[in-house]
């Protein structure tokens, strides 16, 4: 089969600008066949990317210590150019007949992937098999795109596993999968619109594009939640949302604000009251590591009624999951935004980007609830006694609603720093987006100080 006429070209030539794609590593042999991938780059949108393809015409894509040797070429030259990685698989497996040689190229890939996590983005679509270790190795990629009818990701067979699994729904659900489109086609598209939002590398910083949107348009929130807040505030509405069907409860995805890339953790009040779960914790966590590997903004928006209660999360175990969560809020220096939008009751409140854990900036609107616990029940617990014939529970529950639950309240010990009317909440999370743009969190260089007279 020449150069240039498999599928495997086909796939990865459908990701980049026209013309653009220039392969590499086109006559690498085994023998007398090519490699089972198809390895090169190109302009993506105007930007240089690398990518490569298990190519099913070729040894059905399997896997051998070539085409890991090729894969790390690739690898070296995106790294050393600082662009993203594309990762295409659809591979029958390994050559079994290799012996050692082919555990130890798995071992390069799962290599020369792990070195670039958090320097350069790497965006797998699944587009086919992905099994055994190669499932192992796309699932290490930040972002994981199935098809839907198409793709097959998994360690073990389903055979072995006794049930149904590694398909593209049974992937979203646990939470393997990112995004799990409609086509091939929306794959690439995903794919390549990704990679437009992202920075091509961890030095490049901050991302901006064109603003397509009034910065200081009204966005109508009231009574909004979860996605639909989301798409309210960003721009033109448009949200790349990550993990869907994994963690309802939790909302994660990549946005544009005011023309600059950011990353978006959401409690989706709409699924038990936006609790916070194990799942979701660890999502929220992944986004938030993901997005502090390459100096993306997050913009937290805040409405949960508390962390989850049932035995079963206990041992998972909870504590884990949520210090987890509080340890990517702490330890993540790109800029930090948050909003308290509806209720923020108890460790909610601490745990969603507060500035407690290093928020730079959090904002409140008028109707947020904060408490450390639930109105009804702070009054069971503390104003029980408080209950008269004059004065009824539901009295004292909207006294402690409007006194010590108020973001007024909260402002006023500096827990937060602003209560915000929703109509102005847009403008100012934009405002405070390109205020943190240039954020530096080390040390500010000097020679000296300058003395006074």
């Amino acid at each position: 089969m020449e150069k240039g006429t498999t599928a495997g070209c086909a796939k990865i030539a459908a990701l980049f600008d026209p013309g653009t794609f220039v392969e590499t590593g086109a006559y690498m042999k085994r023998g007398d066949d090519l490699t089972g991938v198809v390895c090169g780059y190109g302009a993506v949108r105007g930007k240089l990317v690398y990518a490569f393809a298990q190519d099913s015409d070729r040894k059905k894509g399997a896997i051998d210590a070539l085409q890991a040797e090729k894969i790390a070429k690739l690898y070296g030259m995106a790294q050393k150019n600082g662009a993203p990685v594309v990762g295409i698989f659809d591979s029958a497996g390994a050559t079994v007949t290799d012996g050692a040689s082919v555990l130890s190229a798995y071992g390069k890939l799962l290599k020369v992937v792990s070195d670039a996590s958090g320097v350069i983005p790497q965006i797998a679509i699944i587009n086919g098999i992905c099994a055994g270790m190669a499932a192992t190795v796309a699932a290490m990629f930040d972002v994981v795109i199935t098809i839907k009818e198409k793709s097959e990701l998994y360690v073990n067979a389903p055979f072995l596993a006794g049930k149904e699994i590694g398909t593209p729904d049974y992937t979203a659900e646990n939470g393997l999968a990112s995004i799990n489109t409609e086509s091939e086609d929306d794959a690439v598209a995903t794919a390549v619109k990704l990679v437009s939002m992202l920075p091509s590398n961890c030095e490049e910083g901050v991302v901006i594009e064109d603003i397509t949107d009034d910065i200081n348009r009204t966005a109508l929130v009231d009574g909004l939640c979860g996605k639909e807040l989301i798409t309210a505030l960003a721009d033109a509405g448009d949200f790349v949302e990550l993990g869907a069907s994994y963690a309802e409860e939790m909302i994660t995805g990549i946005a544009i604000f005011g023309g600059v890339t950011c990353g978006v953790v959401a409690n989706n009040a709409g699924k038990n009251g936006g609790v916070i779960t194990c799942e979701g914790a660890k999502k929220a966590a992944k986004l938030i590591s993901f997005c502090d590997s390459f100096s993306i903004p997050v913009i937290t928006l805040v409405d949960s009624v508390g962390v989850a209660t049932d035995a079963e999360s206990e041992g998972a175990p909870l504590a884990a999951q949520l210090g987890k969560l509080a340890m990517a809020y702490a330890t993540a220096d790109t800029a930090k935004i948050g909003v308290v939008c509806g209720k923020a009751y108890g460790a909610a409140f601490t745990l969603m980007g507060s500035k407690a854990l290093g928020a730079d900036m959090v904002l409140a609107l008028p109707t947020s609830e904060i408490s450390v616990m639930a109105p009804a029940s702070a009054v069971a617990f503390l104003w029980n006694d408080k209950i008269t014939e004059e004065v009824t529970r539901a009295d004292l529950i909207e006294k402690w609603t409007n006194e010590c639950a108020s973001p007024e309240a909260a402002a006023a010990d500096g827990s937060i720093d602003d209560v915000v009317a929703p109509t102005e909440l847009r403008q100012r999370i934009c405002a405070a987006v390109y205020m943190l743009m240039m954020k530096n969190s080390g040390t500010p260089l000097r020679k000296h100080c300058n003395l006074p007279l």
